[in-house]
């Protein structure tokens, strides 16, 4: 009776971001994680650019142009084609971030990047892990000074020790569970601000 309950809470929560989504016109619910994540955090600013890792279906990058304006420039970067109108503000890569070659500065770099998830939790955790890192690396190369990072994780062995990283890399950290991500989900965002290109 308990399993039933949760798993009508879960789909009562999912149902509620979910037509949130649709009523907007985003094509995703993961919208809301990145806007109570930029409202509480101040990531994103007027006239910014901002590099968007995994873009596709393309909410994040949505959310992005509306909020840097028309001075600001927004590049997304996915495998996987877009399923929207490719904002004006907006320039979208179909390139694998793994192998690409990543160019330009950037204010912002985010990250939505997750791996087709196998179900086995330590595979899921591992390969995210890798996204991760490599989210990382390109902030390192293209971010400006004092520039902020957001990146999704799904929680493993090997969190903890990319946290370290972050904290390393930035005058700020911090980890995030935002009220979208569903409550069961080993996914939460590690947030760095004020990068220290020095480290």
């Amino acid at each position: 009776m308990l399993y039933n309950l949760n798993m009508k809470q879960i789909y009562s929560k999912k149902d509620y971001y979910t037509k949130k989504a649709k009523k907007e016109n985003y094509p995703a619910r993961s919208v809301y994680k990145l806007e109570e994540i930029d409202k509480k955090y101040g990531l994103i600013k007027k006239g910014d650019k901002v590099l968007d890792l995994g873009c596709a279906p393309g909410s994040w990058l949505m959310y992005i142009a509306k909020k840097i304006g028309e001075k600001g420039r927004v590049v997304g970067v996915d495998v996987l084609e877009m399923k929207i109108k490719i904002p004006q503000n907006a320039i979208f890569l179909k390139k694998d971030i793994m192998s690409f070659d990543v160019w330009g500065k950037y204010d912002v770099v985010v990250s939505d990047l997750a791996p087709s998830t196998s179900g086995i939790d330590f595979v899921d955790a591992e390969r995210s892990l890798e996204y991760c890192e490599r989210a990382l690396e390109i902030a390192k190369k293209v971010l400006n000074k004092g520039g902020n990072f957001l990146c999704k994780i799904f929680e493993g062995e090997g969190t903890d020790e990319f946290f370290k990283k972050v904290k390393n890399n930035f005058e700020w950290a911090k980890r995030f569970k935002p009220k979208a991500s569903r409550k069961w989900s080993r996914e939460i965002y590690i947030i760095g601000k004020n990068y220290d290109s020095t480290h």
